[in-house]
Formats: C-alpha cells, sequence, structure tokens
C-alpha cells in the first residue's frame, strides 16, 4: 500500500523514481480503508533529505499512510527555505486539536548540549506531553530518543569519550519482540553520535525494556510493554551517502574524525560504501508499523487512552 503525501514535495519525484509506492490526495479520497495518520516532528536541519529517508521507509509496507509534517516554532531553520516549511509544514498549534496513529521524533544536532540549554526544549516538553494523549505509538530517533527518555523517565544521556560513527553489528536481546520479527541474528545500522544512554539507567526504569543492542555501539531498541513508545538509539534510515556526507563536512571543518567504521569496503575512503543495513531498516518501520500501529490502534482515534504508565 502507498505513502499519501503532498503531490508536490520534493520526496515525491525521488520515491517515485525508485518504485515507491505513492499515493496522492486525489486517489487517497477513493479509499474506503482508513490510512493511517502519521505525523512526523522533523528536528534535523536537512529536512528534505530527513523527510525523503523517513518517507521511503514508511512507504515500502502494505499499509496506507497518511503523513504530515510539523517543525517548531521556537527555532528558525537556516538549512530549508521559508517557502519550503510554509508550503508542507505545520506547527505543534495547528496540530494540537488531532488525534494521531504515531509520531515520528527525529534526531536533532544538539546532542552535546543539556537538554535544557536547547532552543526548543520547552516546546519539544509541551509535544511529548501531549503525545501521551493524543499519539497511540511515538517512534523516537536518536536525540529524540535521548530526549524522550529523560522527559519521560528521567534518563540522563552520557558524554563518550569520541564519537560513535559508522555501521555497527547488532543483536535482538527480547527474542518475543515484534518489532523484531524476522530480524537475522546479526543486522547492521549506522550511528552517528557524541553522546550515549547507559543500560543500566534503563534497567533502573521497570516499564521500559531493551529489545537489541549492540557490544559497540550500545542498547540500540527501547521500548514500553506493547509498543506505545518505541526509542532507537541510531539511524537505521539512513541513505548510502549520508555518513559520507557527514565525513566529509567534518573533515573540511577540522574536526576531529575518524573514518566511518564497517562502511568503506576495508575501512578505506577511497573504496566503494558498503550498503549492510537496508533490509533490516526496512524491516523495522514496517514491523513498528504493521504490528503496534495499524494492529493495536483504535479505528476511532479519539479513543486512543493515557498511556497506562502515566496514568495516576
Amino acid at each position: 500500500m502507498p505513502i499519501k503525501i503532498p503531490e508536490d514535495l520534493p520526496a515525491t519525484r525521488t520515491l517515485l523514481d525508485e518504485n515507491i509506492f505513492v499515493m496522492t490526495e486525489k486517489r487517497a479520497l477513493s479509499q474506503d480503508i482508513r490510512p493511517l495518520h502519521v505525523v512526523l516532528l522533523n528536528l534535523m536541519p536537512t529536512k528534505i533529505e530527513t523527510e525523503t529517508q523517513l518517507a521511503r521507509l514508511l512507504g515500502n509496507t502494505p499499509i496506507q499512510v497518511e503523513l504530515e509534517f510539523i517543525h517548531t516554532k521556537s527555532h528558525e531553520s537556516r538549512h530549508v527555505s521559508s517557502n519550503h516549511l510554509g508550503k508542507f509544514y505545520q506547527t505543534f498549534d495547528q496540530i494540537r486539536d488531532n488525534k494521531y496513529d504515531a509520531l515520528i521524533i527525529t534526531g536533532a544536532p544538539v546532542e552535546q548540549m543539556p537538554f535544557e540549554d536547547v532552543e526548543y526544549w520547552d516546546e519539544l516538553c509541551e509535544i511529548m506531553e501531549w503525545s501521551k494523549t493524543n499519539v497511540y505509538s511515538c517512534f523516537h530517533i536518536c536525540w529524540g530518543a535521548q530526549a524522550g527518555l529523560y522527559y519521560h523517565y528521567g534518563i540522563q544521556k552520557r558524554d563518550l569519550e569520541e564519537k560513535l560513527f559508522g555501521v555497527y553489528p547488532h543483536q535482538v536481546e527480547r527474542s518475543s519482540s515484534i518489532l523484531f520479527r524476522g530480524f537475522d541474528d546479526t543486522f547492521m545500522v549506522p550511528h552517528s553520535r557524541h553522546t550515549t544512554i547507559k543500560r543500566e539507567d534503563i534497567e533502573q526504569v521497570p516499564t521500559l525494556k531493551i529489545l537489541a543492542s549492540s557490544p559497540q555501539a550500545g542498547v540500540f531498541a527501547v521500548s514500553t510493554e506493547g509498543g506505545r513508545q518505541v526509542f532507537i538509539t541510531g539511524h537505521a534510515e539512513y541513505d548510502p551517502h549520508t555518513l559520507e556526507n557527514e565525513y566529509l563536512r567534518d573533515k573540511k571543518l577540522g574536526l576531529p574524525i575518524h573514518v566511518p567504521y564497517n562502511y568503506y569496503e576495508d575501512d578505506d575512503d577511497t573504496k566503494p560504501i558498503r550498503m549492510t543495513w537496508r533490509s533490516s531498516a526496512n524491516l523495522l518501520y514496517a514491523n513498528w508499523l504493521n504490528y503496534i500501529v495499524y494492529q493495536t490502534t483504535p479505528y476511532d482515534l479519539e479513543k486512543i487512552e493515557l498511556l497506562k504508565e502515566f496514568k495516576k
């Protein structure tokens, strides 16, 4: 089934060229089934690239998805035109009365700052609080995962000695997790971050379950029972060249950066990139959309209840 996005969104042409099934609004209106309503809070400066990456994964499933975009009004984006934001994005104030099957909160390049020093922290907290009652499942990515774990559970991020940068092997820890149904014993995921979440901090919270991890990259996937909240520390959505672009950018700026681990053939940046995470990325998002969102969200979104772990 297709993903429904605006016909003139830049991602649309890219996805059509890749044979991803994209549906126009006119065609969607002729369907009798209810699509999944997913809202993406895009905190990345490279908004068009991130839109395309996530729309590609959401569109490569058997489920019809209607994707909306929001951005923070408390931060002025400098890497995307105001015309693009005005045309395709809304602010939280414009959607706060809506209910959604799912919310995705992306990463952001602010991980070395204390959470409270981030320009849009208060607004993000308001959105995360709203998600408890207005969203069935919230999918947090990288810094978005760190922010969610800190806001909801008080788990603090920790500085790494050097940037975790490359593509790392992971293993499923909880074999009963529906999120990892069909995964191989070892699967690959890109990471690009200066901070991490400690396993022992997560294990202090009874409602959180560690689902998958890496010997080198640490905890990868955490969720509440049933998947109403999912926290992913890596970037399964990355394109083949995303890490390379970050690597070349940091080299040009003279920042301390090593060749991304397990990314180029023989770890040699003069050799081709090895794309080893595409299949696991597609399976991760397909499992989330199908088993956690589609199969369990109330048909009437007005019947979404407060997350049970926050009920008093």
